[in-house]
C-alpha cells in the first residue's frame, strides 16, 4: 500500500471534515487502457475547482485510488508520482490543496487489504491523518468505491463521470450526481462551514 500523504500543517485544524476521492473517473478522466504516463492525466470539467471550492471551505481532501497497473506491469512506480506530482500541481494552480495520496499497487488476484472494495486504503489514510472514517465522505464512481466506503462506515456518494456505468441497486443510502462538481455544488450549499472558515 502506498501513500505520500502531507501531515496537517501546523496550526491547522486536525478535525477538518474529509472528503475521500477515488481518481480516475472522478478528478481525471478514465482509460480502459490505464493511466501510463503524466501526458494521459487529463482533468475532467470542473473536477480541479471543485477540489479547490472543498479546500476553500475546510475540507481536506484526501485520493484513495486502485492502481492494479503497477502489479500488471503497465505503469511505474515511478510515472505514478509523477503522475500525482502533475496532480497536486494542477489542484494548487486552481486554489486547493490534496492532504494525502493513497494508492493499493496490487493486483486484483492478490487478495491484499488495500484494494477497494475493501476499506484498507481508507483506514490507512484515517490512521496517517488522524481522522474518523465515519464523520467522511467518499466519492467514487464505481460499485467497489461505495463497498470500501460502507465497509469503512463512510458516507457513500457515486458520480457518473467515470468509464462505467453506475451499478445497478446500489442502495438508498448511496447519493448520486453527474460529476464531482455537482456533488460539492450541493454539498456545501447544504453543509455549514467548519468554524472560522468562509467560501471566497
Amino acid at each position: 500500500m502506498g501513500d505520500d500523504a502531507d501531515r496537517a500543517p501546523s496550526g491547522s485544524d486536525g478535525a477538518a471534515p474529509v472528503v475521500l476521492l477515488d481518481r480516475d473517473g472522478v478528478i481525471n478522466e478514465d482509460r480502459a487502457e490505464f493511466i501510463r504516463e503524466v501526458d494521459d492525466w487529463h482533468p475532467l470539467p470542473g473536477s480541479l475547482a471543485a477540489i479547490a471550492r472543498l479546500h476553500r471551505a475546510g475540507r481536506r481532501v484526501v485520493i484513495v485510488t486502485n492502481q492494479s497497473g503497477i502489479a500488471r506491469g503497465l505503469i511505474a512506480p515511478s510515472a505514478l508520482e509523477a503522475i500525482h506530482v502533475r496532480l497536486r500541481s494542477e489542484v494548487e494552480a486552481a486554489g486547493g490543496a490534496i492532504a494525502g495520496i493513497f494508492h493499493c499497487p496490487h493486483h486484483p488476484d492478490d487478495g491484499c487489504v488495500c484494494r477497494k472494495p475493501r476499506p484498507g486504503l481508507i483506514e490507512a489514510a484515517a490512521r496517517t491523518l488522524g481522522f474518523d472514517p465515519r464523520a467522511a465522505s467518499m466519492v467514487g464512481d464505481r460499485r467497489s468505491d461505495v463497498e470500501a466506503a460502507r465497509a469503512a462506515g463512510c458516507r457513500a456518494v457515486l458520480v457518473r463521470s467515470g468509464r462505467a456505468e453506475l451499478p445497478p441497486a446500489i442502495g438508498t443510502d448511496v447519493e448520486v450526481f453527474d460529476d464531482l462538481a455537482s456533488w460539492v455544488e450541493a454539498e456545501l450549499a447544504a453543509s455549514p462551514l467548519p468554524a472560522g472558515c468562509r467560501l471566497d
